[in-house]
């Protein structure tokens, strides 16, 4: 299942995703979260527990997604099983320097990687 935490509301969310470019997207996003259900912010791992116990799930079974170090990491504190940087343009420049695979999270350049393409 996919469930999106986003600093957007969740009406925002619904909204954005129902007139996507490539139509009404709701229907692949089991659950919104935003700063008002998830009972705190992306920097903080209560969050993310508190998304963890709504979903009825260890947060230890959860992939998080995100272009922040600052939420990966809160989410890696709150026990979140796998924590991923997403690459896009535009991002923040990554401020954790590591040698070659042995950065702090691994990297995406496209969600479709998750899905092994």
């Amino acid at each position: 299942k996919v469930h999106i935490y986003s600093s957007g509301s969740v009406q925002a969310q619904k909204l954005l995703f129902r007139h996507s470019c490539f139509g009404d997207l709701t229907s692949y996003f089991a659950t919104h979260f935003d700063i008002t259900t998830s009972g705190g912010n992306k920097k903080q791992a209560t969050s993310y527990e508190n998304i963890a116990a709504h979903l009825g799930v260890a947060p230890s079974e959860i992939v998080f997604c995100s272009d922040s170090e600052a939420e990966l990491r809160a989410a890696k504190e709150a026990g979140i099983g796998y924590t991923i940087m997403t690459v896009r343009p535009g991002n923040a420049p990554i401020t954790t320097a590591a040698a070659p695979g042995k950065e702090e999270f691994p990297k995406i350049f496209s969600l479709l990687q998750l899905c092994g393409a």
